[in-house]
Formats: structure tokens, sequence, C-alpha cells
């Protein structure tokens, strides 16, 4: 059942281009109001808006409303390599590991690492406990699906598992390889930058990850080779030393073997 988080926040927006139902339907998983642009002061009753813009689900705010859009980009980062199966040389690759097969996101958010490991030719299973977050990586997923690589590869796609972590890893049918968290930190200090919008929205949306050391220890059980974390490089790491790190810019990737 939704959580009722959204009430308030965020709606459903109808700008009459596309099936009405759909839009209705994803209201209605969501369980939250519908609007309709035609609708009198529409943008004053939501902070944000899920849409679905030139065949893209998009998240809007009041400021993206007349922009294009926040959605689950499935082209590479910048930097990343756009074959298939792309080279383990980057900080993620290393801290995963060539002999690593099977990995679960636990905290897939916009998809951004799930989507450079699946690139990298892991065997790769998504959680993600924010309903807004499964519907736009649901979108993202099926616009993967239709790219002419991964059809003409007859690559398997990313199995997205909606629902709290915590309890999904302990409910698997099999324990993967590895299993990569990255939790949302509180920021180094009050003034500094402003997060990218995406991480914005995310973080005004659902708020902090006051659950991340449940989740270490709930992924280290079911892990059956190794723990991966994703840290900012200001933080503490999550599991206490850990058995390798790997440095990324502003960020590192803190291993955790299984003996």
């Amino acid at each position: 059942m939704t959580e009722p988080l959204y009430l308030g926040k965020l709606a459903v927006l109808y700008e009459g281009q596309g099936d009405a139902d759909d839009f209705k339907r994803l209201a209605e998983r969501l369980g939250v109001p519908l609007r309709v642009t035609s609708e009198p002061n529409f943008d004053q009753l939501e902070s944000f808006y899920l849409t679905w813009r030139d065949g893209v689900l998009k998240l809007l705010d009041r400021e993206l409303l007349k922009k294009g859009g926040l959605a689950v980009d499935i082209e590479p980062r910048p930097g990343e390599q756009r074959s298939w199966p792309a080279p383990k040389n980057t900080p993620l690759g290393q801290a995963l590991g060539r002999k690593t097969q099977t990995v679960v996101d636990a905290t897939t958010g916009w998809g951004q690492d799930s989507l450079h490991i699946f690139r990298m030719g892991y065997s790769l299973r998504c959680i993600e406990r924010s309903p807004v977050m499964v519907e736009l990586l649901q979108d993202a997923f099926r616009r993967l699906g239709e790219l002419e690589w991964v059809k003409n590869l007859s690559l398997e796609l990313p199995e997205l598992i909606a629902g709290n972590a915590i309890e999904t890893l302990a409910g698997l049918d099999e324990h993967p390889d590895c299993i990569y968290i990255d939790p949302m930190f509180p920021p180094k200090r009050k003034k500094s930058a402003l997060a990218k919008k995406s991480m914005t929205i995310l973080q005004e949306l659902l708020g902090d990850d006051p659950d991340k050391d449940e989740l270490f220890s709930a992924a280290m059980q079911s892990a059956a080779k190794k723990v991966v974390v994703k840290s900012p490089d200001y933080a503490e790491p999550l599991g206490g030393k850990p058995s390798q790190s790997f440095q990324g810019k502003l960020l590192r990737y803190d291993v955790y073997v299984k003996n």
C-alpha cells in the first residue's frame, strides 16, 4: 500500500497530451490527485508533479513546469563507456570486482549507478522503496529495453523490486555476490552548495536515510561475498574500517568482504 507521505506534496499532471486513462491509473497507484493544466491555479496546489512528456515519465517541481522535467537518464554519464560490457576500470567497477557476477543495488534512486552496473555486464537486481522512483525507473527500464544495442545483444534488463530494502534483502531467493548501497547522507555543512536538482528534489520528497545502519547490517547478512558502500569523501565509513576503498571524485566506494 502506498504511503501517504506524498499527499499534499505530489500530483499527477495531465497536460492534454496522451491517453488520460494512463495518467488516471498512475494517480491511483500512487494515491495522489490528478491535476489538469486547464483547471485554475493547479500549479499552486502541490509542490511536485509527475507527467509524461515526449513519451518519457518526468518529475517536475513548480520551477520545472515550463521546462523539460527530470527523468531517469538511460544514457551513459560523461566518462562512462557506451560499449557493452563496459570496462570495469572505474572506481565503482573496481569496487564491485571482476569476479563478481550478480549484484543487488539496494538503494536505486535515480538509477545512474544501476545503469552503469548494467552496462559493465553484471546481472543486476534493483530495490527501490519510493513509489514515485519505482514509476520513474519502470519507465526508464522500458526505454532501455527499446534501445537497438540492448535488443541486438538480447540483454536481460535489470529486475526492479519495489519495497523496503531491509525487508527485501532478508527475503531474497538467492544471495547475490555483491550488494551495493548508496544511502543519502546529510550535507557536510548547512551552507554547503546545493546538490544537483535531481537529488534535491528526491531529498525534499523522501528525506534522508535514517536507517542506513540497519540497511548495512541487512546487506552484510544477505550478500554472498561483499558489500560496497558509496559515501561522500567527508563521511565516516558506514560499517567501520572497510577491507578496501576506491576513491572517486568527491566520493569513495568502501568494500566490505565477507569472511
